[in-house]
């Protein structure tokens, strides 16, 4: 991502609030694509995420975004149904910030260019708005410029690696001809066919 080009976080962080709100109580200790996690272990990775990026959009750097992902296990807050909405609301309010975009930031304990961060935000949303819906067996359709983001971000960072790997773990092979989702979801290491 070069940095010139923004766009609007709002859609995706919409579609994975949606999500959250068809999350049954008794599906939190459901399997999800990412292994270590359950459901509810993935909603508290997402209300960590979207502080983090929300503070890295405003600049606003300290323990939400130099403490990396892997350091503590998630924690889901008592009131994540009221809470999550609304911190994913405030990641995209803070990224239509285009002060956001210019200069260098800091999430997960990494210091980037902001452009890079949005493109890192967008595909956190993405991936694992497609890792929730699968695990509870919601329809997912992810917004398109996230989609093309998070994409982006994923073949840079595969191609970089040069050795089959990726961001988040060896990349699956997935047709040219699949979808964009699918060949986002392979680039982040996931299956695209994996269901619970």
């Amino acid at each position: 991502m070069t940095g010139t080009t923004t766009f609007d976080l709002g859609p995706q962080a919409a579609v994975v609030a949606r999500l959250v709100s068809g999350v049954p109580d008794a599906g939190l200790a459901g399997p999800t694509p990412c292994p270590a996690y359950a459901v509810g272990d993935l909603l508290g990775h997402l209300a960590g995420l979207a502080v983090a990026f929300r503070d890295a959009a405003r600049k606003d750097l300290g323990p939400t975004t130099d403490t990396p992902p892997g350091t503590a296990a998630p924690r889901l807050p008592a009131d994540w149904r009221e809470r999550l909405p609304k911190v994913l609301d405030d990641l995209a309010g803070a990224w239509r910030d285009p002060a956001a975009w210019t200069g260098m930031t800091r999430a997960g304990g990494v210091d980037l260019p902001g452009a890079v961060a949005a493109a890192v935000a967008a595909d956190e949303l993405v991936v694992h708005g497609w890792d929730l819906a699968r695990a509870t067996g919601q329809e997912y359709a992810p917004d398109a410029a996230a989609l093309r983001a998070s994409h982006g971000f994923l073949l840079a960072a595969a191609e970089q690696a040069g050795d089959g790997g990726g961001v988040f773990g060896r990349v699956v092979p997935v047709p040219d001809e699949a979808p964009l989702l699918d060949r986002t979801v392979g680039l982040s290491g996931r299956d695209p066919r994996w269901t619970p």
